[in-house]
């Protein structure tokens, strides 16, 4: 049977939520309704009499869950590739012998790109995306390109992009990608979802394709490497990523495999939690692109024999806001200063979602005061893709609500997020004992089962993934549809900033998606900022948060936290591209040969304004249990 359920109807609870008090309208009897006007009856529980809908999210692939769950073997129809771990998946290798462009490797392409008929080509929503502004600040000027075929792309790096489904640059990749060509440090600040990785691969990949030879250390053959024909190398990488989080280092190596393809550069990941002995025997093999987490870098740079930043040319600070956040500052200043490059030879380039104070301090000390400073939307902005609901869920019936939600939503690829370890696996077990496919994912689960969590959920297998914060920056799975904040992120853990990443799984690179968000009570912290981040993307403000709408002017400048998104005062400028005042107004936006204002309030709701929200009161779908479920009637969350 495919489908959410299975044929057998679950036991019922007395109560399911209906009618039990959740529902907080104005009325005389505190369930929306005046005392003279007639109760209607209540609707029929959310699972009686209800059709599994098919499980089509994942194009070619039908799923049985009565046989997963029997046998827990999964989908017998889903084939997912394993290797012992990630930093071991297979590369390109090219000695050169034969010029800087490798022969086709037809097995290897299928591995990394997928079959020829099952190529998606990236979705780009350009009714959205034409209205974002790209806003250039400091002293330098970048023309962004208008298409990939006109980038002055290297062949191989053109067929690798198209071999990746990319169609159309995305409004960061147009600067990026010019930028990095005339040679400029960057900052970029960017939503989730923007195509930041590509933004970055694909130019510096590009400006070393033709020179790897002459830049990169020499090295043998891998395979002569493992069976001990050729000593083990030191590890001299042209180009160093930093991120953050281990399944984010993976996910961009996943990346660098694809854009490395059939060129002389070896991309490398390194990061905590699995053996280090393999990675040292993957580094040892040689590398030109190293991805990596910042405490297992600086394990690796301590080990001289192994591994070399005296080549690199490229350093890369991927999601730097969540890093510096995370107390690495101390490794920031190790890294950025562990090399023995002579002054000026490397480009650094910070890439993040906001930009606080720590960020403007790290670009001030590493970057040149010529830098490339780029804001696509305004900085730490949730993205107008996402169609964004909160739900008022009493804190006893989360369980309950979850689950009727999930038998309404279109089966797709959801990731729920809690704010602990605890109820993660609460959950898993939960949803795992009524027949859906679910997998969980937390600090406390060893690197080979996040692993295999993270293929199972990229595969369909258990297209349903719980986890914690520890998935919440960066991560890039295709075709997530759904976005559910079981718990909303509690303000001294993130707060807005953190819902920004979490609902940014979904509707990434112009696909769009969807984001709930269960509130009660004890969410009250956040409900300001929250309220004016609806606001900002003219989502519906429910009955509940009315009253924190802010109004007259405050409502025209939507402030947010300070030190999270914005700008500091002048006492900050420094350099000669300044920090304060500077705001470029001739960047050219999405789609435009003219002038890129900031963004500013109009009657079209412009993104990044506060915009025009003529439906800025609920209609009484905004509290589960009181008015049809999420999915039946006139009164549908959807």
């Amino acid at each position: 049977m495919s489908g959410w359920g299975n044929d057998t109807a679950p036991e019922q609870p007395a109560a399911a939520g209906w009618g039990n008090g959740a529902d907080t309208r104005s009325g005389d009897n505190g369930d929306g309704l005046g005392a003279s006007e007639e109760k209607p009856a209540p609707p029929p529980l959310p699972w009686e009499h209800r059709e599994a809908p098919k499980s089509d999210w994942v194009k070619k692939t039908a799923y049985n869950y009565a046989n997963y769950n029997d046998d827990g073997a999964g989908a017998p129809d889903v084939t997912v590739t394993t290797v012992d771990w990630e930093s071991n998946a297979q590369v390109y290798h090219y000695d050169g012998e034969e010029g800087d462009v490798g022969p086709v490797h037809t097995q290897l392409e299928t591995i990394l790109f997928g079959n020829e008929d099952e190529r998606d080509p990236t979705g780009i929503d350009f009714t959205k995306i034409s209205i974002i502004d790209v806003l250039q600040e400091g002293l330098t000027r970048i023309n962004p390109i208008n298409s990939f075929d006109t980038a002055g792309l290297h062949p191989i790096m053109l067929r690798n992009v198209q071999l990746c489904g990319y169609q159309t640059p995305t409004p960061i990749q147009r600067y990026c990608i010019p930028a990095v060509k005339m040679g400029h440090d960057i900052i970029a600040i960017a939503q989730t979802g923007s195509g930041k990785t590509a933004a970055y691969l694909i130019p510096i990949l590009n400006q070393l394709m033709g020179k790897a030879k002459k830049l990169a250390a020499p090295r043998p053959n891998p395979v002569a490497v493992e069976s001990g024909a050729a000593p083990p190398v030191t590890a001299e990488p042209l180009v160093v990523i930093v991120c953050p989080a281990r399944e984010l280092a993976v996910q961009i190596f996943n990346e660098a495999r694809k854009f490395c393809y059939r060129t002389m550069l070896r991309p490398a990941v390194i990061y905590g939690g699995s053996p280090i002995r393999e990675q040292i025997g993957q580094l040892q093999k040689g590398c030109d692109v190293l991805v990596a987490t910042p405490g297992r870098l600086i394990d690796m740079m301590e080990r001289p024999h192994v591994l070399s930043l005296r080549r690199v040319r490229y350093m890369v600070i991927d999601e730097a806001d969540e890093m510096l956040h995370s107390d690495w500052e101390e490794e920031f200043n190790k890294i950025l200063s562990g090399g023995e490059q002579e002054e000026g030879n490397i480009k650094y380039m910070l890439f993040s979602a906001t930009f606080p104070t720590q960020v403007r301090k790290l670009a001030k000390d590493h970057l040149a005061n010529t830098h490339v400073r780029i804001r696509v939307g305004r900085i730490g902005s949730t993205h107008v893709n996402i169609e964004q609901k909160v739900i008022w869920v009493d804190p006893f019936m989360k369980k309950t609500a979850l689950l009727d939600l999930l038998y309404d939503l279109e089966p797709g690829r959801s990731i729920i997020f809690v704010n602990n370890k605890r109820v993660a696996d609460e959950l898993d077990d939960f949803l795992f004992n009524k027949d859906l496919p679910c997998t969980s994912m937390h600090s406390d689960r060893t690197q080979r089962e996040r692993e295999d969590s993270m293929r199972a959920f990229r595969s369909g297998t258990t297209p349903i993934l719980i986890t914690t914060g520890v998935s919440a920056r960066g991560i890039d799975v295709k075709n997530v549809k759904h976005v559910i904040n079981y718990d909303l992120p509690r303000m001294d853990h993130g707060g807005i900033t953190e819902y920004t990443h979490r609902i940014g799984r979904t509707a990434r690179i112009g696909h769009r998606g969807k984001a709930f968000s269960f509130y009660n009570e004890h969410d009250e912290a956040i409900a300001e900022v929250l309220t004016k981040t609806l606001l900002e993307t003219n989502q519906d403000i429910p009955d509940f948060l009315q009253k924190f709408v802010p109004e007259g002017e405050d409502r025209e400048h939507l402030k947010f936290e300070p030190g999270s998104d914005e700008e500091s005062e002048a006492g900050d400028a420094g350099g000669a591209g300044g920090w304060g005042g500077d705001l470029a107004t001739d960047g050219g936006g999405w789609n435009t040969g003219g002038d890129s204002k900031p963004a500013v309030a109009d009657d079209a709701g412009e993104w990044g304004g506060a915009g025009a929200n003529p439906s800025a009161g609920a209609s009484g779908n905004d509290t589960w249990g009181g008015g049809g479920g999420f999915g039946g009637g006139e009164n549908s969350a959807w």
